[in-house]
């Protein structure tokens, strides 16, 4: 007679209602869309921040500096719905950064080695724009931003005049920035109005050896990212380096996971919008509006779900990229689609082997 199959025993049961509990949260928040949020004054004043230097350099014949002007309007999304005050104090400092970064990028783009140069010095800015980031509070937090910038400038073959336009444009278009979120402020926009008597959000506190893991887990996740892509032959090896922060900008790992597979979906979906725009091939003036537009619209979701800014996020990258160094369409839309997901991944290794090194944090750092 054959036996009874034994029952499942209760530290068994337990352990799959953990792992069927911990899917269907993670289900939940890959979906899940959140508040409106007064979005849509962060989205005017980042696209008007965008605007301006765009149609400038567009006017006067320098459209190829625009990734120059983007980057340092990207100062804007800082401190979204904070007391104005308090908003263009973050906002000038994150800026003051992102400027440096689109200028030390442009310094990189100077050397023929600039792929592997690259590398390092843009991992070494994301571990010390992560401290700089726990220090001073910044939202969003980590250096996504700072990654960007001086990954994508580095690429951008330049001269001693290019140098030059990148810290005059970069800086000029945070200050720009800065004007605009104050005069919204000022002119007593309702989102500012509402808060003015009230203090701004307390930065989250951050205990300094928790600094400097962040740190350290951003900077290796950048290092290895660049340096895995560039020694595939990958094109565009900043666009695996953004990816790898982009789950790290998390603090625990399903919230971590969540943001890198929307990193993931939201590109890959976003590719098909991006190989539209790029086969109609827009003139210089309508690519600016887009430009706009986009960013615009990028800022009344990123919020509320990741992976629907994607969608947008990626076109605008892919515009910005063709305008400053056109090159195949079909390399760019593959080296975007591949470096993300290599990005992703490593991002994601590395903050579980900080996870595992670090067993008494419940952070990745």
């Amino acid at each position: 007679m054959t036996p009874p199959a034994p029952s499942t025993t209760a530290p068994q049961q337990s352990r799959q209602d953990t792992r069927r509990d911990l899917t269907q949260d993670l289900a939940h928040k890959i979906v899940a869309v959140g508040p409106h949020a007064g979005a849509h004054r962060v989205a005017l004043r980042a696209a008007l921040t965008v605007a301006v230097p765009l149609l400038l350099l567009w006017g006067t014949g320098h459209l190829a500096w625009s990734a120059y002007a983007t980057f340092g309007a990207f100062c804007a999304v800082y401190a979204r719905n904070d007391p104005w005050r308090a908003r263009v104090g973050m906002q000038a400092r994150a800026g003051a950064w992102l400027a440096l970064s689109v200028t030390i990028g442009a310094v990189v783009a100077l050397s023929d080695h600039r792929a592997w140069l690259s590398v390092p010095v843009t991992a070494a800015f994301a571990a010390v724009g992560s401290l700089l980031s726990d220090h001073w509070g910044w939202r969003p937090p980590g250096p996504l931003f700072t990654v960007f910038a001086l990954g994508a400038c580095s690429a951008i073959p330049a001269t001693g005049t290019t140098v030059l336009a990148a810290l005059l444009v970069g800086s000029g278009s945070v200050l720009f920035g800065l004007v605009v979120s104050a005069v919204a402020g000022m002119l007593g926009a309702r989102g500012a109005r509402a808060g003015q008597d009230a203090a701004p959000t307390p930065p989250p506190h951050v205990r300094p050896t928790d600094m400097g893991r962040h740190a350290v887990r951003a900077g290796v996740a950048v290092l290895l990212a660049g340096g895995v892509s560039t020694a595939l032959g990958i094109g565009h090896p900043y666009w695996a380096m953004v990816s790898a922060v982009v789950p790290l900008m998390a603090r625990e790992w399903l919230p971590a996971l969540v943001r890198g597979i929307h990193r993931v979906l939201g590109t890959f979906v976003g590719l098909a919008i991006a190989a539209v725009l790029l086969w109609i091939d827009p003139p210089g003036l309508v690519v600016v509006l887009l430009v706009v537009v986009l960013q615009g619209c990028v800022e009344l979701l990123v919020m509320r779900n990741y992976a629907l800014a994607l969608l947008l996020i990626t076109p605008l990258a892919l515009l910005m990229v063709q305008v400053a160094n056109p090159e195949p369409m079909g390399t760019l839309l593959f080296d975007r689609g591949l470096q993300t997901l290599l990005g992703v991944v490593l991002g994601l290794l590395v903050g579980w082997a900080a996870a595992q090194l670090l067993p008494r944090s419940k952070e990745l750092a």
